[in-house]
């Protein structure tokens, strides 16, 4: 199940993202963390350093190519857009599978598996989009076949960015991290409406919050999108100031309430069904936007075309 963080920038994305990385893996459930916000921060928040795996977000020509696979549809990589949805003899993936991608690209940071999309470079600065960085993530999970028990946590951009391509669409669950403040449900009343007009699920987690006053606030702007909360954390201040330890096991010492925010968040995911049509649906729409919108001017091909008719991954035969 793919599963979302987002919220306006400060709010504990990250480390909500963390968090329920660690709590997954500390259970055994196969997971796989990604770093897919501008400020490269998750290893960090997991309990790591830099991973040492190189980032997806340069080495996109590479990845497009092993996604192709056999697609008559797509001529060449280069013919491949971050939207382009995968169609009868393209490489689906199975999350950690033994393939290139995740052999090249995965590393490991407190313990829990984490790729990562990169960081602005020197030649990036005025003149390329983050979002072009992010491009390789939407296409992983364009041509992720991952099912129940198996779990792909994102740390999104901060605040609607998330917006500004197809991304959004790609998950089953959205928690969107809300501090009680004015400020910090500002960003969930856009998402929210961005989110309705897609059928996209959203879940508040409210975050620092120090009493029933923070939790009334959050509960008066939020209403019944609020699922949970997490109170103000001691361990996730030693922890940033590297005195909580490092591993999965070390989320034993999370406050209470805090670790059964966690499993609450669980058990949200986990009753899920996974739509494979809604998702391959958006898919195929958004893939249409760019087409129309830029893509087909700058390819100089005809990019609708790489749109399967009928095919929808995960119905039986990719498996």
């Amino acid at each position: 199940m793919r599963v979302a963080f987002v919220g306006k920038g400060g709010s504990g994305k990250t480390t909500l993202s963390a968090l329920f990385s660690r709590h997954l893996a500390r259970s055994g459930a196969p997971v796989l963390a990604i770093d897919g916000d501008i400020n490269q921060h998750l290893a960090e928040a997991l309990g790591g350093s830099e991973v040492s795996a190189p980032p997806l977000g340069a080495h996109v020509p590479e990845i497009k190519t092993l996604l192709r696979g056999d697609n008559p549809r797509i001529p060449s990589p280069e013919a491949m857009i971050k939207t382009t949805p995968p169609g009868r003899g393209s490489r689906l993936l199975r999350p950690l599978g033994d393939d290139e991608l995740h052999t090249r690209h995965v590393g490991r940071a407190g313990g829990v598996p984490l790729m990562v999309t990169g960081e602005f470079d020197e030649s990036d600065l005025g003149v390329a989009c983050y979002h072009s960085k992010l491009g390789a993530v939407e296409l992983y999970l364009g041509h992720l076949l991952d099912g129940p028990g198996e779990y792909v946590v994102v740390d999104m951009t901060a605040g609607a960015d998330a917006f500004a391509s197809g991304l959004f669409t790609r998950f089953d669950l959205t928690f969107l991290v809300a501090e009680p403040t004015r400020k910090g449900v500002s960003v969930y009343r856009q998402y929210r409406d961005h989110a309705e007009r897609f059928g996209i699920r959203i879940a508040v987690v409210g975050n620092k919050v120090t009493g029933e006053d923070d939790l009334l606030f959050l509960k008066e702007q939020v209403g019944d999108d609020l699922l949970t909360h997490l109170v103000h954390s001691p361990w996730v201040r030693a922890a940033e100031q590297g005195r909580a330890g490092s591993g999965p096991d070390a989320l034993a010492s999370l406050e209470p309430h805090n670790r059964h925010a966690l499993a609450i968040l669980r058990e949200a995911v986990d009753s899920e069904v996974r739509d494979w049509n809604r998702l391959h649906r958006h898919a195929v729409e958004f893939h249409l936007r760019n087409v129309h919108a830029w893509a087909d001017a700058r390819t100089g091909g005809d990019l609708a075309a790489q749109v399967d008719p009928d095919y929808v991954p995960g119905s039986g035969a990719d498996a």
